[in-house]
């Protein structure tokens, strides 16, 4: 079964490249592409994809309140952020009004496939940039609750996380087999009562 995959993007060379990178990969499927926010709401919810991939900055109705609007209407589908813009302002509204993913548009083709399948198969894609730019804002918010019910190592395993690192990284980095840093995080998920990467993060550091 083919990942059925909705763009929204205002430049038509961005918005063609993405259409044809994803139309000429196998396993995956586009035949939802819109111009606009309005566009965006009035196409994605009939033709319900599995993955939208959303640009922030468009005429009228931008891509963060297009996202807010869809997902009350679609909340199985998953919305990843494509933008060029790596502002904190536009990284934690996005993930505010829905989103479970957010990469820049100079992300190479194949990378943005996996980041697809990825966020598809319940994870949460950033670029190492965004990560890094959200781990840096939630620094100084550590020691609020709910981020003290984590073990010292559950920290620094969540830390790791939020830099970008995958769990092969976070095992060597931390000497841990992949399995022991798998059961650290499937704790970390349950003391905090997420189900992904971007809500731990979120919820762990948020005021």
């Amino acid at each position: 079964m083919n990942i059925k995959v909705a763009i929204a993007e205002d430049i038509d060379d961005i918005r063609e490249g993405l259409h044809l990178i994803i139309n000429s990969t196998d396993g995956y499927e586009c035949n939802c592409i819109c111009k606009n926010g309005h566009q965006a709401i009035e196409k994605i919810p009939v033709y319900k994809p599995d993955v939208v991939l959303m640009d922030i900055n468009m005429p009228g109705i931008n891509g963060v309140e297009a996202v807010r609007i869809l997902k009350q209407q679609l909340p199985a589908t998953q919305f990843m952020m494509c933008t060029v813009y790596e502002e904190d302002e536009h990284i934690f509204d996005s993930l505010k009004a829905g989103a479970t993913g957010y990469i820049l548009k100079k992300t190479q083709p194949g990378k943005l496939l996996e980041a697809i399948t990825e966020i598809f198969n319940g994870g949460s894609p950033m670029s190492s940039t965004i990560a890094r730019k959200v781990m840096v804002s939630f620094a100084d918010n550590r020691v609020k609750q709910p981020i003290d019910d984590l073990t010292d190592r559950e920290k620094e395993i969540l830390n790791q996380l939020a830099r970008g690192m995958q769990y092969k990284g976070i095992a060597a980095q931390l000497s841990l087999s992949v399995e022991t840093v798998r059961t650290h995080i499937r704790n970390i998920y349950e003391k905090l009562q997420v189900h992904n990467k971007a809500a731990a993060i979120q919820k762990a550091y948020s005021n």
